[in-house]
């Protein structure tokens, strides 16, 4: 038993969860909504992951923020915003686009009996003073991440005020909650190590309850829509984010290898949020600095939401199809800039999805009840759209953290040259 406990684990993380991916697929085919009964084991994974998920966020945004100065931090800020609105207006766009030229919804009808209750979307005062916590257990208890993300940053900057003190005992004592921040960060990570080899089971359970349940036979009346969602992310990967990699220097398919662990985990947990873990591993695999990625992929696992993007251009073009609704130029701009603040606006709010397509059908004029229709493919192709938005995240920690490469290689530079004369 021991020996094969030690075969196990030597074998690579993605070829484990893909042996669990594909026989939770035939495990679905064959046994159909019978193969339900697994569905614990991957409850069990997605709950491990969201037990480490926010004791890994607090931890090594603490060390993180100790490990930089705010002018640092400052300027990553300021390269990963515009990063995410960037590339969320082009995905919307792209899947504007794929979604035309396919014409997913035609021959559709608006269903009659659908009633649709979805929650007002939050103003953006609403969501900057969510971002301050009232109640800091209650937002830890809840995995608000936002709220995490700004309390960390301000216990870092705290301990990192007490160990520059000039008062002796005040720099003892951040020095020692520093270490006690790193040691508790080093534990996140050993615990996550162990659920990883628990991944594959979970992935296996999960894959077989939603194949049993819902059946291939789910794509045919929709198979042009999920067709959509899945040609824009795949040109939205592997064609933008390779331009962006290659103009940043970034070696693409060393990096696409790197980083596949969390593109699988994306994939069959539909959770960016639960893939974080994973996420802020592959990143220092693939040579992404602590600072950078402990930084960026926490925020960006709520915020940046390219999948999302793509899947509201496609969910536009569907519903107007139904409708026999024409999109004009501007009603085209208009669906841009709205499913783009949409996108990042609503992010992180329970039932983002369905909130966000019902601003987007709203500016655009189109009945929110064609969300209905969708319903029994949203486990496929929210699949695919977070795997869209977990990658994205990677890619511009990636590209901020060569930046900042560079920018540090500039500084240095002039540092000697200066000397020098």
């Amino acid at each position: 038993m021991y020996k094969l406990w030690k075969w196990y684990l030597g074998k690579s993380f993605i070829s484990k969860i893909s042996v669990g991916f594909l026989l939770g697929i035939i495990v679905g085919l064959i046994f159909g909504q019978s193969a339900s009964v697994l569905a614990p084991l991957g409850d069990v994974f997605l709950n491990l992951l969201k037990m480490i998920v926010i004791p890994l966020i607090l931890l090594t945004i603490i060390v993180s923020v100790n490990n930089a100065n705010p002018k640092e931090l400052g300027r990553i800020g300021g390269k990963i915003f515009p990063y995410y609105i960037i590339t969320t207006a082009i995905s919307v766009f792209l899947g504007l686009v794929i979604a035309k030229m396919i014409n997913p919804g035609s021959g559709l009808e608006l269903p009659t009996s659908t009633n649709m209750e979805v929650s007002e979307a939050p103003s953006l005062i609403d969501v900057l003073l969510q971002i301050i916590p009232a109640n800091i257990f209650q937002s830890l208890a809840d995995g608000d991440v936002l709220s995490i993300v700004f309390l960390a940053v301000i216990v870092g900057f705290a301990i990192s005020f007490m160990r520059n003190s000039t008062e002796s005992h005040m720099n003892e004592w951040g020095s020692l909650l520093l270490k006690l921040m790193e040691g508790g960060s080093e534990v996140s990570f050993r615990i996550l190590n162990g659920i990883l080899q628990y991944a594959p089971v979970g992935v296996l359970g999960i894959t077989a309850s939603t194949i049993g349940n819902q059946g291939l036979h789910t794509l045919q009346s929709l198979a042009k829509y999920v067709g959509a969602s899945y040609l824009g992310v795949a040109i939205h990967m592997f064609i933008i984010f390779s331009i962006l990699l290659l103009i940043f220097k970034v070696p693409v398919l060393k990096f696409f290898r790197d980083i596949r662990e969390a593109m699988m985990t994306a994939f069959v947990t539909a959770s960016s949020l639960g893939t974080l873990p994973i996420t802020i591993k592959n990143a220092h695999k693939a040579g992404i600095s602590d600072r950078v990625a402990n930084f960026t992929l926490p925020i960006g696992a709520t915020v940046n939401m390219n999948g999302s993007g793509i899947h509201f251009g496609v969910g536009v073009v569907f519903a107007a199809n139904i409708v026999g609704y024409d999109l004009s130029i501007g009603a085209i701009v208009a669906i841009i800039l709205t499913g783009t603040l949409a996108a990042v606006g609503t992010a992180g709010v329970p039932g983002a999805g369905l909130i966000g397509m019902s601003i987007v059908f709203t500016q655009a004029g189109l009945p929110i009840e064609i969300v209905g229709l969708t319903a029994g493919v949203n486990v496929l192709t929210d699949m695919v759209f977070t795997c869209c938005n977990v990658t994205g995240d990677l890619i511009g920690a990636a590209i901020v953290d060569k930046s900042e490469k560079k920018h540090i290689m500039s500084t240095k530079d002039a540092i000697n040259e200066t000397t020098s004369n």
